[in-house]
């Protein structure tokens, strides 16, 4: 198994302070006044944690933290958290993120491309999808989170009540844990603890890298 790097020493409680303080206030002069607080607790954390993480899970993308708001009601400029992702060999994403509520780390397929999802759909059909209902129920056990459900129904070509519609709802796979902001969080150790969640989710990057795979459509921009 690859290193994890060093240099990497938590996300300071500063960090989440910012976030709290842009949540009241999200205006562009809050963001010009307190830029450099963000560039020092929330942007230097996540370049030293990319950098400690390289070699086992690849290059970690930082988000921009402006919003887009060209198609949204909401108006306000900044986004009130900050994430990070990389992408796996296989197809999966590790994600991570922090905001006034704490860390949250995640992993798997977050939206399925229509080739994906015609193969996921397929692959939930067959036998291979109770093996997928076992698997998210043993996360769930784990105290993690399941996400990607979107639908509210079967999809068009399925019958509403098949033995697995609530797999068939779901638009993208992933399992996720929120931290809060635990001391741990602030030191070191965090690095180990988004480390290990990551890895965790390996049993189902295996489920989703055999029947699902990449996709083939022109990737999107972060």
């Amino acid at each position: 198994m690859p290193r994890l790097g060093s240099g990497f020493g938590g996300f300071p409680s500063e960090a989440f302070r910012f976030f709290e303080l842009l949540g009241a206030d999200n205006t562009k002069a809050f963001w010009t006044a307190h830029k450099r607080d963000y560039d020092l607790h929330v942007r230097a954390p996540f370049e030293a944690l990319a950098a400690a993480v390289a070699e086992e899970f690849g290059p970690l993308h930082v988000f921009r933290p402006n919003r887009d708001v060209r198609f949204s009601k909401d108006k306000s400029p900044y986004k009130t958290h900050c994430g990070a992702a990389t992408e796996g060999e296989g197809g999966e994403t590790y994600y991570l993120q922090i905001s006034s509520e704490g860390l949250l780390v995640a992993s798997g397929y977050y939206v399925l491309a229509t080739d994906q999802l015609e193969r996921y759909r397929e692959a939930v059909d067959s036998n291979a999808g109770d093996a997928l209902d076992r698997l998210l129920e043993s996360y769930r056990k784990q105290h993690f989170d399941v996400g990607g459900s979107a639908l509210k129904s079967a999809p068009r070509g399925y019958p509403k009540d098949h033995r697995l519609v609530h797999l068939l709802r779901h638009k993208g796979v992933y399992v996720a844990r929120s931290f809060g902001a635990a001391q741990w969080v602030h030191t070191p150790k965090a690095l180990d603890r988004i480390a290990a969640t990551w890895r965790a989710a390996a049993p189902l990057h295996e489920w989703l890298n055999k029947y699902v795979g990449p996709t083939t459509e022109a990737p999107q921009e972060w």
